[in-house]
């Protein structure tokens, strides 16, 4: 039976039916919903990590115990995780392992491009990527054909375009796969000096039987059509070249680490003219160019964001696209803002308020970069607030930290910013860190994390006290504050980073996107109080805006949450409904 399914749905009926039975994730976009559907099997045993280094192990773990098993983040994720990827390439597996990484080319929702395939060859690890939904649930069980056939963990690279795009599927039956049995050995196992030696020359003779199995291997496909142009291409840009060139020869990279040169060889003389297309890095290019073979690439396209078919059609053929759709109007452009009753709009409305310095991180709170709130100062990755803080202090003396925060989610914090903490203790730091505890994991879709209480299966479980758990590093100011309390938030930040030593401060309340959040009549403003100071247009909601000259809240955005109350100074606000008098 086929059936339309997402990249990522596509991907997780491919685990399913190749018998994986372990999951461990962290979610990071585009790659989170594999997971989710993952969990969804009563079959499978599916975790939520606390980052993506330990789902690299725990799934490690599962795999040397005999178990099918996998862990799925997001290009980044994968520098975190980067540690147990590498010794793992020396240990091999007992239970076929299969990591999934998704690449965001564009950087839809990340804060870099980075191009995961470089993570393959360093890693000495084959890597498979799909260029369809059916070809993400195919290629997953061809994952684990490989990876126990050659003693290897396989990385199976998706990017945006095929993670969230949607194709026809083929839909199996689950193959039954018992569990391996574990047996002691730990000169496989154990990656100390003496043993990692021989398993480096075991990791180099596989990377030869691989190139082997790539020049034959049906996960790569040459199409000989108009021999007058040849395009080496994988993932999503061969669906964009097919398109804009349907004519062409193709070599389809199904296996992009290792690639066998002699298939490439193999195609390039039948082909007057090479191009390799691929997105970000010219992986496939340079090597190409370093076995002889005279290919264009990235002299003709770009090293940044995504391809399109007329982009590859109008640099290939010189024919612009003419049915370019337009409606003859400026569509205004519509940044990224916090939703409407977003609980760390107060807190950034105080930051900016007391024109801090504010080391920023990533999550639905980035957002505070934006105007008209415009507090924060820098981001990098997940967990560096923290430390940037503390770093920021270090250079520039105690002063300094006076007018600086860190602000972390409470996922981020659990993720990597427990040690940056640590850090601060540990090395007479004064900082003061804003956890801002929204009850989930906000930017990726709302799923449980650590501190909520709640497995990915929605089970009850025991949450991380932050509290106790900044106490037990060593901070002795811990300050639980709402955000929405503007007066009383702003008196406890003067108070922390003011104070002679480290100090966190615990924003606490819920996403307003959560079920159980419901703040009842949206607020109104009445024009008559109003004076047109524009302070509450200082939040930045969304659902305040001027109409002819005058502040209005539009109810269809408004969730009456009421933060705006406590900025107007004119008692102008009020809920629907309410007598203000």
């Amino acid at each position: 039976m086929k059936t339309l399914m997402l990249g990522n749905e596509a991907a997780a009926r491919g685990l399913y039916e190749a018998g994986c039975s372990f999951v461990s994730s962290y979610p990071g976009t585009p790659s989170t919903e594999i997971t989710e559907f993952m969990a969804k099997r009563d079959d499978v045993y599916t975790e939520w990590a606390p980052n993506e280094k330990v789902a690299c192990e725990v799934a490690i773990g599962a795999s040397i115990a005999g178990a099918r098993s996998m862990t799925c983040m997001k290009h980044v994720g994968l520098n975190v995780a980067a540690d147990p990827l590498f010794t793992s390439s020396y240990t091999g597996v007992n239970g076929g392992f299969v990591i999934v990484v998704a690449d965001d080319p564009g950087m839809h929702s990340s804060q870099n491009e980075q191009d995961s395939r470089n993570y393959a060859k360093a890693s000495k690890v084959p890597m498979l990527e799909p260029s369809d939904s059916a070809e993400c649930k195919e290629f997953m069980k061809k994952a684990f054909e490989i990876s126990e056939k050659f003693d290897t963990p396989v990385i199976v690279r998706l990017t945006t375009r095929v993670a969230h795009s949607q194709s026809l599927v083929e839909v199996n039956e689950r193959e039954n796969v018992e569990l391996k049995d574990m047996v002691k050995n730990p000169a496989k196992y154990v990656m100390m000096p003496a043993m990692a030696k021989k398993r480096h020359i075991f990791v180099e003779q596989r990377c030869e039987d691989l190139k082997k199995f790539a020049e034959t291997s049906s996960l790569n496909k040459i199409e000989i059509n108009d021999t007058k142009i040849g395009i080496i291409t994988s993932g999503i840009t061969y669906q964009y070249a097919k398109e804009a060139m349907p004519h062409a020869s193709y070599l389809k990279l199904g296996m992009v680490n290792p690639i066998n040169e002699n298939l490439v060889k193999d195609f390039a003389k039948k082909v007057d003219r090479v191009v390799v297309l691929e997105e970000l890095d010219p992986f496939i290019e340079e090597f190409c160019k370093a076995h002889g073979v005279n290919a264009e690439g990235k002299e003709i396209f770009t090293l940044q964001g995504e391809y399109t078919a007329s982009m590859i059609k109008e640099k290939l053929l010189g024919i612009k696209n003419k049915n370019i759709l337009s409606s003859g109007v400026d569509v205004p452009v519509r940044p990224p803002v916090m939703c409407p009753g977003c609980p760390h709009r107060g807190m950034f409305y105080v930051l900016s308020k007391l024109k801090l310095t504010v080391s920023g991180d990533i999550g639905c709170y980035t957002l505070g970069a934006m105007a008209p709130l415009s507090a924060v100062d820098a981001c990098v990755c997940m967990g560096a607030s923290v430390g940037m803080a503390h770093g920021m202090q270090k250079a520039r003396g105690e002063e300094f930290a006076k007018n600086t925060v860190a602000v972390i989610g409470d996922s981020t914090f659990i993720h990597s910013g427990i040690t940056g903490l640590i850090d601060i203790v540990y090395n007479k730091g004064v900082s003061t860190v804003i956890i801002l505890d929204n009850s989930i994991t906000g930017m990726t879709g709302h799923q449980q994390n650590p501190t909520t209480g709640f497995t990915i299966k929605n089970e009850p479980t025991k949450s991380v006290n932050l509290i106790k758990l900044a106490n037990a590093v060593g901070i002795d100011r811990v300050v639980v504050a709402d955000p929405f309390d503007v007066d009383n938030f702003e008196k406890v930040v003067k108070e922390e980073i003011n104070a002679p030593e480290p100090s966190v401060i615990i924003s606490q309340r819920p996403c307003a996107l959560l079920k159980n959040v419901n703040y009842g009549r949206e607020c109104i403003i009445d024009s008559d109080k109003c004076k047109n100071c524009k302070m509450c247009m200082k939040l930045g909601c969304p659902a305040i805006t001027v109409k002819n000259g005058k502040m209005v809240i539009n109810s269809a955005l408004c969730n009456g949450c009421e933060l705006c109350t406590h900025v107007c100074k004119f008692g102008a606000i009020r809920k629907v409904g309410e007598d203000n008098e």
